[in-house]
């Protein structure tokens, strides 16, 4: 424990005489391969993720029949409610001020929110050609490599006997035979004898 000390120390006074900064002189952290304590922060913090997952459902959402029946039915709604109900019971009279604010603060919410949707699905498509492009040069890689087997193979096959030429030289070997009329002498009985014995 004493000789961690003076070697704390030790490194505290050389940077001192060298003019230099080691993490030691600079936050009064001891080791560098332990994290920073968490700082406090006034803003809440939240899951950029899960964010991203929920605007993507309401851009969705917003992007559908559905909602625009929805929208349509609250408006047909609001304004019949609002010219034929009592004045008493009304909220939103006839210059509909009301419903114009809703509308504007649905539209500034919608906009970032679909804009956020398509960034991150931009984001997906990037990575999606990123795969892609990966996948096709492996393909191409294969193509070639491919192709190169068959030519060597073709090489090959070019100095190998098949079996169509193997039967046109024996043809050729009949014939001549044939031709020349050689005529495989008989076996001898004597030869049949002398493997008895």
């Amino acid at each position: 424990m004493a000789s961690e000390r003076t070697e704390k120390e030790g490194v505290r006074e050389r940077a001192r005489t060298v003019g230099g900064s080691t993490a030691l002189s600079r936050g009064g952290r001891s080791r560098l391969d332990q994290p920073l304590a968490p700082r406090r922060r006034l803003l809440p913090e939240y899951d950029p993720e899960a964010f991203g997952v929920l605007s993507e459902r309401i851009a969705r959402f917003l992007g559908t029949g559905r909602f625009i029946v929805w929208m349509t039915l609250v408006i047909a709604v609001w304004l019949v409610w609002n010219i034929t109900a009592p004045s008493w019971l009304r909220w939103d009279p006839y210059p509909f001020i009301f419903l114009t604010l809703m509308l504007s603060l649905q539209a500034s919410y919608a906009a970032p929110l679909i804009l956020l949707a398509q960034n991150r699905q931009g984001d997906r498509d990037r990575v999606t050609q990123e795969q892609e492009r990966k996948q096709n040069e492996r393909s191409i890689a294969d193509t070639e490599y491919l192709t190169r087997e068959i030519a060597a193979l073709r090489m090959g096959l070019g100095e190998v006997a098949t079996r169509d030429w193997i039967r046109s030289e024996l043809q050729d070997l009949v014939r001549d035979m044939v031709e020349h009329r050689v005529v495989f002498p008989p076996e001898t009985v004597r030869g049949r004898e002398d493997s008895d014995h």
